[in-house]
């Protein structure tokens, strides 16, 4: 029973698959808290599904197979989207702002490369679009962003924002184990796609990262301007070689305000064993964030699932209750954070510096590493450590870690490397990050 002086709020889901099943589930667990919370009592009015599951929809007043009518229904006040891709997905979540519903949607890649878009319409109708769970599920990063870290200039952030690709590494490094055998394995347990590419090849990533680099840096959405590269080229050698230098690789989402501009990238990275993020396993998600007046601080927890992404949709749906009880005639949750600078100039990865870890394989020959060595001082790039083993074969490969270079100028050298006699197949880089400020 509702003893709020408000009325109940009515609540829409569109999509009641993983997410949305989850979502549905927790709403009813924990009713009464939520209720308690709020201040008044949140109600299931209309579910839309293409999957009939009437266990899960019992006493709900209106079940349909069409997303469109729970973004028509009236008495649905708050519509959550959980169906994901870009149609219908794109197109309730716009009917529904139009006829003055606010939405809570957990998709990431509708909010990364059209969200600019859905963003000013939900403006333009006084709508709140929210989507927290769009971004390492239970992990409450975009509220971090937008709200505990608003005081600080934000420098940089860095993630391990999708637990497929953090799960095939740690496994890789763990037992020795071949790429391709460990992603058949993360199918074979549900944590990978049968096309696994969104995540491996860093695509799912790039999608988190733009979305967290424009609340962090208060500019428009742009995932086109995200590099994007994946992890299948690495080998257990290079996990090897990486711990014998005293580092591991991880997949990362990086963003980083600098002097020339703003760098957005998702690549294999080499990491100082003892950093906070090199200590993340598995299928975990971590971000951390260094702002300018709090330092590093990290966020980390369970990045997919039912219960975890549910428990931030349903947070943004209380939200948004929160602020229709206390009678807000505009939405207090601003889209990205603060007011967007349209002139933030954006680098292409070719426009950054990092430090490299090289794996070249050359001919077993006396003077290959003096040629090497000659081009990269050529192209001012300096050498810190080398690893050289003894040949099994007519082949050895060439470890290099390089102090830190301009990327423009290694791919100059890198290819004068590759055209030399003595080198045979592609080289294999991998950038380096310091994260410069974390506290190990």
């Amino acid at each position: 029973m509702n003893d709020s002086a408000h009325p109940a709020l009515g609540i829409g889901i569109c999509g009641l698959g993983t997410v949305g099943g989850g979502t549905l589930a927790l709403l009813r667990k924990n009713k009464d808290e939520i209720g308690r919370r709020v201040g008044t009592e949140l109600t299931l009015r209309h579910v839309a599904t293409r999957t009939p599951k009437p266990d899960i929809t019992a006493g709900i007043p209106t079940v349909s197979s069409d997303p469109f009518l729970a973004a028509e229904d009236p008495t649905v006040e708050v519509l959550i989207e959980t169906m994901g891709g870009y149609d219908p997905a794109s197109g309730v979540i716009e009917r529904a702002l139009q006829n003055g519903k606010h939405v809570v949607t957990a998709n990431k890649a509708l909010i990364a490369e059209h969200g600019n878009q859905l963003f000013k319409l939900a403006a333009s109708q006084g709508r709140i679009l929210a989507y927290e769970s769009s971004v390492a599920g239970g992990i409450p990063i975009i509220k971090a962003l937008r709200e505990g870290l608003a005081a600080n200039r934000i420098d940089w952030l860095a993630g391990i924002i999708n637990g497929t690709g953090n799960f095939i590494l740690t496994e890789m490094a763990a037992k020795q184990r071949e790429f391709g055998d460990v992603l058949a394995e993360a199918q074979a347990l549900g944590y990978a796609e049968a096309d696994p590419s969104f995540d491996v090849e860093g695509i799912d990533a790039a999608h988190k990262l733009t979305i967290m680099a424009s609340i962090a840096f208060g500019m428009p959405l742009n995932f086109a301007a995200t590099y994007t590269e994946g992890i299948s080229h690495i080998t257990p050698d290079d996990i090897n070689y990486a711990a014998e230098l005293g580092y591991c690789i991880k997949h990362l989402g990086i963003a980083r305000q600098t002097a020339a501009g703003i760098e957005m990238r998702v690549h294999p990275t080499l990491l100082a064993n003892n950093r906070l993020l090199a200590k993340v396993n598995g299928v975990g998600n971590a971000v951390l964030v260094h702002g300018d007046a709090v330092g590093a601080t990290l966020y980390s927890g369970p990045g997919a699932g039912a219960d975890a992404t549910a428990s931030a949709v349903v947070a943004d749906v209380i939200d948004i209750a929160r602020q229709c009880v206390a009678g807000a005639e505009r939405p207090l949750m601003p889209a990205l954070g603060y007011r967007e600078q349209q002139d933030l100039p954006l680098l292409a990865i070719e426009d950054i510096a990092a430090e490299y870890y090289l794996r070249i394989p050359a001919l077993d020959r006396l003077g290959v590493m003096a040629k090497i060595s000659s081009i990269l001082e050529g192209h001012d790039i300096s050498i810190e450590a080398v690893i050289q083993k003894e040949a099994s074969g007519e082949i050895v490969p060439i470890v290099i870690l390089t102090h830190r270079a301009a990327e423009r100028q290694l791919n100059r050298a890198l290819s004068q490397i590759e055209a030399l006699d003595d080198v045979r197949g592609c080289i294999n880089r991998i950038r380096v990050e310091p994260f410069h400020g974390e506290a190990a």
